[in-house]
Parts: C-alpha cells; structure tokens; sequence
C-alpha cells in the first residue's frame, strides 16, 4: 500500500504514539483509511503494535521513521528532490511574467522611438514636416534612467522608506503574477479541515453526539429537519453506529474515536466551518496600482506600434529591433489585451464566488446558532447521546501485548504482574 504523507505528518505532531482514532480525528481521514495506513507505516518502518488489556491497539513508531523510508525506497528521494527542484522553477514561472512585461515594454518603447527618429531625420531631410507622429509621441525618460532597478530591488514597497522586506511583502515579480493569476485557492484544504473539525467535535462528545452538532461543519443545501441523511458520510469515514433513543430519535456512536493513546482535555473547535473568501490578489495597493499602469502602458504602446509599422515597410528599412517588434507585433498585442483582461474576468468571477461562499458560511453559521439556542427536545437528544460517551485510554504500563518484546518475556511479565496484584488483594483483604 501507497504511504499517506498526511498519515506519517500526524504521527509525527502525537509524539509517535497512537492510535486509529488519535489519526483519524487529527487528520480527519476515515477509519478505514487510517488502519490501512498505519499499518503499511509501521510494516515499512518496524513499527510496533501494543494492545491493551481491553483490547485497543495502539502504534508506536521510531522517531527517525523518515530517515527509514529515505534510506529504504529511491523514489521518496527523488520525490523529495523534485519538490525541492519544483520550487524554483515555479518561483521562476511566477517572475517570468514580470519580465515579459518589461521586456515587452522595452521593446515597444525602444522601436517607437527608433521609428519617430527615423521619421524626424527623414523629415528633416526632405524639408517637409508631419506632425500626425511627432505630435503625439511621448517617450517617457523614466525608462531609461536609473530608477529602472528600483523594480528589481526585493524590498519594493511603499518608497523609500521602507527598507525592510517582511515576510509577507511580494517584490514587483510576485506582485505581477499575483495580480494575473491570484494566490490561489484560499480553500485548498477545505475538506481536511471540515473532517478535522468534526472528528474533535465528536471528540470533544467522547465519541457519541447528535446531528445537529455535525450539521455546522457539512455543505447542506437547506435547514435540517427529520432526515438526518447527511451523517451518512460521517459514519462511513469513521466507522460510526446510529443509536435510537426510547423517543425514537437517533445519536451517533464512534467506537474508533473513543480511544486514545494520551489522555487530553477538549480540544478548540470553531463554531461552524468557514470557508474564506478569495482575495484578488496578496500584492499591496500600490503594487497593483503599477501593474495596472504598467499594462495599460504596455497595451497602448503595443497598439501605437502596430499603427506606425503599417504594411511593415519601415521595418525592412530599418531592421534591428524594429523588425523584431515586426515580427513579434501580434504576441505583443495578444499579451498586452491578455494582460488587462485576464484580471478582469477573474475579478468577475471572483464576486460570483464570494458570494456563494458567503452564503454557504450563512447557512452553516445558522446551524450553529441554532444549537446553541437548543429547544428543550434537542437538549433531551443530546443528552441521551451522553450515555453513549465514553474515553479509553491505551497507557503504556496497562498492556497485554506488544511486539517491542519477545512473546514469552511478555507471558512471564504478565504473571509477574498477576501475583502482584493478587498479593495486594490479599493484603488488603487481611487488613
């Protein structure tokens, strides 16, 4: 079986030590899933198994499992190669569209400028003098002075004043991509979140709890009434048992969930699951602001261009970089439009979203105010799941079994510990 990166992650965050339901609430993976996966960890890492005297199993892992698996199997190294390998190239895919950008405004800038100077030197020449160009030119100095590796500098920000680059600041390549394409799904790990939360809350229950204490953290589509269908998942992903109650109402028992490796108190939990709006973009204001000016620059200039090469007679006359614009003059309108209407589409979009999301965090927020303003037949229900509550704890000094040991050593540990135990008895009773 395949190891669950999520799986060894958890195991390291509970001190090596745990069980089924210790991994499964912190990770919010389904029972089923979690067995699987510990088992194939501790079989790849000589992991060992320990059973109470009840019965409940508990796995202990070394501490250098990672180090195991590195040396053991070449394609966890490779794997954790290409990761390191795949940051900078995507940090170079992000900046690269930065450069573009400058690049593109360069080439534009110079092969206007190139034209209008031909067209002067021209005019001169023949004594005859057009304005429809020289009019309308403007080569903006700031180009072509020193402030152009203000841009490059990784501590861009609000002027001069700020000369330290904190964490969260983008530089001006970063600020461009953001402003493009975004940061990403703010809800990446919806999911891993929204089963975390509902394995503490059962948790936090001692593994038995009513619907509506798991209806906060599901997507439903409406206000929950009789038909509890949406705890189907629920007891699928940790092996959970309904419970009906002498009024017929049903609770919900998680047997898995009810044990662990280390005895803890509640455990936070919000409210409700909230999904996070998508922001436009991380980059600052004035980060935008250039960008936005920058490509509307570029757009414009693109277009200038295109309307001065004409029919591309000039560019033979010419050649050099001119030329080159000539030949590039379709990709760098296509990147300048690209440029300005990829952000806006997304923008759109973006305000179609969060308004989903806004109602979905709507409804969810409902189900949790509802109960906390529980009816008197709803805290009837949830106190009736109470008596289902319970918590096991696998201690280490109560075992009946584990392979750290020889089998016979651990037979004789336990008689050693029977006689004990009847010697006090005695004792006791003598008293």
């Amino acid at each position: 079986m395949t190891l669950d990166p999520k799986i060894m992650t958890t195991v390291e965050e509970l001190d090596y030590r745990v069980t089924v339901g210790d991994v499964s609430a912190r990770a919010g993976l389904d029972i089923d899933t979690t067995q699987r996966g510990l088992l194939a960890l501790a079989s790849e890492v000589s992991g060992n198994l320990q059973v109470s005297e009840s019965g409940e199993i508990a796995y202990l892992f070394p501490k250098n499992f990672r180090s195991v698996l590195r040396d053991k199997y070449l394609k966890l190294r490779l794997q954790a190669m290409w990761a390191s390998v795949w940051a900078v190239l995507f940090y170079l895919i992000r900046i690269s569209f930065g450069i573009v950008l400058l690049l593109s405004i360069l080439l534009i800038v110079v092969a206007i400028a190139t034209i209008f100077l031909a067209l002067q030197s021209s005019q001169q020449s023949d004594n005859r003098r057009r304005s429809s160009y020289g009019g309308s030119m403007f080569v903006p100095r700031y180009w072509f002075g020193r402030n152009i590796f203000w841009f490059f500098n990784p501590s861009y920000g609000r002027g001069r004043r700020q000369q330290l680059r904190t964490a969260e600041q983008m530089n001006f390549f970063e600020a461009i991509f953001s402003f493009l394409f975004g940061d990403g799904n703010p809800n990446a790990n919806l999911e891993d979140r929204r089963w975390q939360e509902v394995a503490t809350v059962i948790r936090n229950n001692k593994g038995a709890v009513a619907a509506e204490q798991i209806s906060p953290y599901l997507d439903l589509v409406e206000q929950p009434k009789d038909d509890e269908y949406y705890m189907i998942p629920v007891l699928s992903r940790f092996d959970g048992l309904p419970e009906v109650s002498p009024t017929g109402e049903i609770i919900y028992r998680f047997p898995e969930l009810q044990s662990t490796a280390a005895e803890a108190g509640q455990q936070s939990v919000a409210a409700f699951l909230r999904e996070f709006p998508w922001p436009f973009s991380q980059a600052s204001s004035n980060q935008r602001a250039w960008a936005i000016g920058l490509g509307t620059f570029n757009f414009v200039g693109a277009v200038l261009l295109w309307y001065m090469l004409g029919d591309g007679t000039l560019a033979l006359q010419l050649g050099g970089l001119v030329a080159l614009a000539q030949s590039l003059i379709w990709v760098l309108l296509g990147y300048g439009i690209a440029f300005l209407a990829v952000p806006l589409i997304r923008y759109l979009w973006l305000q179609r979203q969060n308004a989903k999301i806004e109602t979905r965090n709507d409804l969810r927020r409902s189900y949790a105010t509802a109960l906390n303003e529980a009816d008197p037949q709803l805290q009837q229900k949830i106190r009736y799941a109470q008596q289902f509550a319970a918590q096991s704890v696998v201690t280490a000094d109560r075992l009946s079994y584990t392979t750290e040991k020889d089998l016979t050593e651990q037979e004789i540990e336990q008689a050693d510990k029977l006689d004990a135990e009847w010697e006090q008895r005695l004792k006791r009773s003598e008293d």
